[in-house]
């Protein structure tokens, strides 16, 4: 492998891909949403050149799940070739829950997991999607191939809605993204949504005359109590501030800050035309947030 291929579709087992196209240190980013344990019946996605769905994938996704010979063999795979603390991880699972339908599904994703990693780059990221059913394994198999310090969020990814015809139980109406880096110099570009009619109406309740510009107040003050350099008189008012006193006349000058009746100094303007909107947290859903 002398390189990296770019703008290059491989169709067949990623395993055996990752291992014979994709070299070390290779990728950015990666983003798995594998089949998850649901005894459902996937669609085909490709279909040979004939034009005939593929016989390989249909086996591939009808047997994926239950434990046999391939799940024995790459069970061996992992116990041999595997990191050992991976290895260790997975002879316990087994030994612990016997050999089924997830725990195949498991060794399945760990030795495509271990490769994932060794593809990664240093700066680079990964993100599993996964369901209920085994995100909580899946996240011990991740700790163990990635490092426990380099787990940074579990997404929840919700539906739009739920289940109606759901008895006995609480309906499921979420799954999980779990984001981990392959290091601590992990690249993070930070994005941002807009923010909703229901979140301006709530926050952004000031109108500035002569510009009919939309604003906030942002607190002034600092927590922090114990700062002499940042306490001083402030418009008749000795306060903890947030800036030096510089800071604070610059602010005035620009006709930032808002002032009471009394000259106590409420806040600072933040205008809704200059916020960048809002950084997503670790919920997320496929239909209208408010």
């Amino acid at each position: 492998m002398d390189g990296l291929e770019t703008n290059v579709l491989y169709y067949g087992d990623n395993l055996h891909i990752l291992r014979n196209h994709i070299p070390g240190n290779s990728i950015d980013l990666i983003y798995l949403d594998p089949p998850f344990n649901s005894k459902a019946s996937y669609n085909i996605l490709f279909k040979e050149p004939t034009g005939e769905q593929s016989a390989a994938q249909i086996k591939a996704f009808g047997d994926t799940w239950h434990w046999n010979q391939a799940a024995e063999d790459t069970f061996q795979d992992i116990i041999e070739n595997a990191p050992p603390a991976v290895a260790k991880l997975i002879d316990a699972i087994i030994n612990g829950l016997g050999r089924n339908d997830v725990t195949a599904y498991l060794v399945m994703m760990t030795i495509r997991l271990v490769e994932l990693r060794r593809v990664l780059k240093d700066t680079g990221s990964i993100y599993l999607h996964c369901d209920p059913t085994a995100s909580h394994y899946l996240k011990m198999v991740m700790d163990t191939v990635f490092g426990v310090r380099n787990f940074r969020s579990e997404l929840v990814w919700k539906r739009f809605s739920g289940h109606g015809n759901v008895y006995r139980a609480y309906g499921r109406v979420h799954d999980i993204i779990l984001y981990y880096s392959k290091s601590d110099k992990w690249t993070w570009n930070q994005e941002f949504r807009p923010l909703s009619e229901k979140y301006v109406g709530s926050f952004f309740t000031y109108i500035e005359e002569g510009t009919n510009r939309r604003y906030r107040l942002q607190n002034v003050l600092n927590p922090n109590k114990n700062r002499p350099n940042l306490t001083y008189e402030w418009n008749g008012h000795t306060r903890v501030w947030k800036w030096t006193r510089d800071k604070m006349q610059q602010l005035h000058d620009g006709g930032l800050l808002v002032y009471s009746k009394t000259g106590l100094l409420k806040g600072v303007k933040q205008y809704l035309d200059e916020s960048k909107g809002e950084k997503p947290n670790d919920e997320a859903s496929k239909g209208n947030r408010d």
